[in-house]
């Protein structure tokens, strides 16, 4: 069995690999929490009052762990006009939405003028929400639509006043994985390029991992490998964020004979702690893993606790809809020995 040391070189893949398949998982969590100690001294530990509507249900790219896509002549496909969406954002901020991750189907009938007029009417609707819009897999889906750059596609989007980008759609960073389960979705290479432009441009993102289906320890190693070399170059990561496939209702899911234990999330927050050792924050989740499994994230190297989620569809289509009030969020935090704090979308605390 591998067992810890004291000192801190940096994590190379084989040692990375050897702690994640064997290093004793309380061990594995102490050194990852002592690490996030060191990073952030002190109590607190954040969360974000967020909401994640969907504009439009309809994807070409139909990855093979979703739930939520449609085909165009689905009788339940729809696309929401940016009114309808603004509307919806516009009551999530008066329930307490401070921040609104844009996530939907890469619908072929979306142009770029389209995308952008979605911003420009929540900023005129909703002017005090910070918008957080389209990761990679919508850049490059923008792109081919459009027949240009995606550097092209992120100047207009930061020239109408986008900030910050979700890092969704990183699944899993290896191309065997991607072609398995989402072959229309961009490459691995492809979502780092794009996240390198962003980066230089000048937008802060998060980084995701969704595990727990066909990938190996050796290939989430890699994932987090590939992030940290490209912050290395960038900085332009401010998070890390994993979550566990949830195959209800999806046509990976009839594949997978077993779904993802809470030990192995526990080990990829350590695992991130210790080898990501240039992002910032690492982020354990109530809502996509439960929420004993998040607070115990909190002793495992995560120093954020997601966000409220005022709305979200995604997951709740593959029959994953926890919630949780405010109150009761930030007693899950104080039940862990920490402090909460409500974040914006920079990590800076607003209370």
């Amino acid at each position: 069995m591998h067992q810890l040391t004291d000192n801190n070189p940096r994590l190379t893949r084989s040692k990375g690999v050897k702690l994640i398949k064997e290093a004793p998982l309380g061990q594995l969590m102490r050194r990852a929490h002592g690490v996030r100690m060191q990073r952030h001294p002190g109590a607190r530990v954040t969360y974000v009052c967020d909401t994640n509507p969907n504009y439009t249900n309809i994807c070409a790219t139909r990855c093979h762990f979703c739930a939520f896509w449609r085909a165009e002549e689905s009788s339940d496909a729809y696309t929401l006009t940016p009114t309808q969406i603004a509307e919806q954002i516009y009551r999530s901020a008066d329930a307490g939405a401070t921040t609104v991750l844009m996530q939907g189907g890469h619908n072929p009938k979306l142009k770029l003028k389209e995308w952008l007029a979605y911003i420009q009417t929540i900023q005129m609707v909703v002017p005090n929400i910070h918008i957080h819009p389209f990761g990679p897999p919508e850049i490059a889906f923008m792109a081919e639509n459009e027949a240009t750059s995606t550097e092209a596609i992120l100047q207009q989007l930061w020239d109408a006043g986008i900030r910050t980008m979700p890092g969704g759609g990183a699944e899993v960073l290896t191309d065997r994985v991607r072609n398995a389960i989402a072959p229309n979705k961009c490459s691995a290479q492809h979502w780092l390029e794009i996240m390198s432009q962003a980066h230089k441009i000048g937008f802060k993102t998060t980084a995701t991992l969704m595990y727990g289906h066909i990938e190996t320890p050796e290939e989430i190693i890699d994932h987090l490998l590939a992030l940290r070399d490209l912050q290395d170059q960038t900085g332009g990561f401010q998070s890390f964020i994993p979550w566990s496939f949830k195959p209800g209702k999806t046509p990976l899911g009839r594949k997978i004979e077993q779904t993802a234990s809470p030990q192995m999330y526990l080990r990829i927050i350590s695992m991130a702690r210790l080898m990501l050792d240039n992002f910032p924050h690492i982020q354990s989740s109530w809502f996509s893993e439960e929420r004993q499994a998040g607070q115990l994230g909190l002793l495992a190297g995560a120093d954020d606790f997601g966000g409220l989620l005022i709305e979200e569809n995604v997951l709740e289509t593959a029959g994953h809809s926890p919630t949780i009030s405010i109150q009761d969020l930030e007693q899950d935090i104080r039940a862990m020995g920490f402090e909460p704090a409500r974040r914006d979308s920079y990590y800076r605390c607003i209370n």
